[in-house]
């Protein structure tokens, strides 16, 4: 039994791309309100209530994005804002996060988060944090939550249930069988049929001591470097400086890959809370107000004779439509998206496209 501290880290990098032209690369989606009244990351950190205090929660990010983190963030003292020099992939941030938490307890156990997601139900999520805690440190063993599927979706990793390994807060521990990576919409449909699938939501609890031997396990090479970061740190060298120096040459991979389907002791707690990823913008759908003819708005807008739109821009700005139907219309400042909703997916194309071109640069 784990008798360090708790902490929470928070992993808020992304480029935005996907809900373009609101967000961008210095301010993405968790730095916005696409869901509610205030941004996705200060939503995520006011969600965590009392399971941990606010100087046990860190935020990795990045060097463009880290003064706005700050910015909407005061609860989090600045030195727990931790800014990555370029993006290694999750296995390097929650290799970073394990080297930073040892350094202040290595006792300690800790929560990898998500920055974007949507949760209305603070309690229910609150209550899952404390079981999902106790299970990381009643055992040597990693732990994630398992959404309970709604459909079949093809967006989406899917973690296999096994056998129930024991029980906390009257909550069963299932271990992991497998990850599965996104599956076509038949195998999606026979996961939900068999009832042994949940979704796999990217939150990941462990002690300190237990993901470091994981990580010199399965990745020794990125754990030697991330041990030369830990101890310059520990020689009182500035973190900023070691990132700079080390961090580019890591190893670039998901720490799905790197550690969760190799690790032999996974564990899985069922969710009890609603969830959704809201990946692009038709998933804003669900949470804003429909009016009679399915239509979503927000901001100043009028229209007649449409059905189905999703419509964003700003008070000072009007946008009209007469007889339209599915269409994505989101206005800014300095660019305009129009794009039926079936063709989501391809704006994340649309705003690569804009970074070959030097004329539209600043729209990144």
């Amino acid at each position: 039994m784990s008798k360090g501290n708790r902490y929470v880290v928070i992993m808020a990098g992304g480029r935005g791309e996907r809900f373009w032209p609101q967000s961008r690369l210095r301010r993405p989606k968790h730095l916005l309100p696409i869901v509610g009244e205030l941004p996705m990351l200060t939503q995520t950190i006011n969600r965590l209530g009392s399971v941990v205090p606010p100087e046990n929660v860190l935020i990795v990010t990045n060097l463009e994005q880290r003064e706005a983190v700050l910015e909407i963030c005061p609860m989090v003292p600045a030195e727990n804002v931790v800014a990555e020099p370029v993006g290694r992939d999750t296995a390097a941030a929650v290799g970073l996060s394990t080297v930073l938490v040892a350094a202040r307890d290595p006792g300690a156990s800790f929560a990898m988060l998500p920055a974007d997601h949507v949760i209305h139900d603070s309690a229910g999520f609150q209550s899952i944090l404390r079981t999902a805690f106790a299970a990381a440190e009643a055992e040597e063993a990693l732990v994630t939550v398992g959404i309970k599927p709604e459909y079949p979706a093809t967006g989406y990793g899917y973690i296999q249930r096994g056998e129930i390994a024991g029980t906390i807060d009257e909550r069963p521990i299932h271990k992991v069988v497998a990850f599965k990576e996104k599956p076509d919409e038949e195998t999606a449909s026979k996961y939900i049929k068999s009832g042994d699938y949940a979704w796999n939501a990217g939150m990941f609890f462990w002690q300190v001591p237990v993901i470091s031997r994981e990580f010199e396990t399965h990745t020794p090479g990125l754990w030697k470097a991330l041990g030369k970061i830990r101890a310059a740190l520990d020689a009182g060298q500035d973190l900023g400086t070691l990132l700079a120096e080390h961090y580019p040459n890591l190893e670039k991979i998901s720490v799905d890959y790197a550690i969760m389907e190799k690790a032999q002791s996974v564990r899985v707690v069922g969710s009890a809370f609603d969830w959704d990823d809201v990946g692009e913008w038709p998933a804003v759908e669900r949470h804003h107000e429909k009016d009679d003819n399915d239509n979503v708005t927000k901001g100043s807008v009028v229209t007649l004779d449409c059905k189905g739109n999703i419509v964003m821009s700003d008070p000072s700005h009007t946008v009209a439509l007469i007889g339209v139907e599915d269409l994505i219309i989101v206005r800014t400042e300095d660019a305009t998206l129009v794009c039926p909703k079936s063709k989501a997916q391809d704006i994340k194309q649309l705003v690569k496209s804009l970074g070959e071109d030097d004329q539209y640069k600043h729209l990144l």
